[in-house]
């Protein structure tokens, strides 16, 4: 899941720059310099949330899974 934060997110802002440069008439180059680096920064932010995204559903449905085992165990006990 981070992997595909990561994609949308920096490519999203890569985009944005890019727009943001052709449409203020903007320099290619600082235009695409300025875009990468969006890129990357974007591309680690959307890399952290997504692993925090995967680790809270994992967490999630382990709970549940544990919660749904015990009660079985209890009906299978009494």
């Amino acid at each position: 899941m981070s992997r595909v934060y990561a994609g949308i997110l920096g490519s999203l802002a890569m985009a944005v720059v890019i727009c943001r440069g052709w449409l203020g008439s903007g320099g290619v180059d600082g235009t695409l310099w300025l875009a990468t680096i969006y890129l990357v920064v974007f591309s680690v932010v959307g890399a952290l949330i997504g692993h925090l995204a995967q680790t809270t559903i994992d967490e999630s449905v382990r709970s549940k899974l544990e919660q749904q085992l015990a009660g079985k165990a209890e009906k299978a006990v009494g």
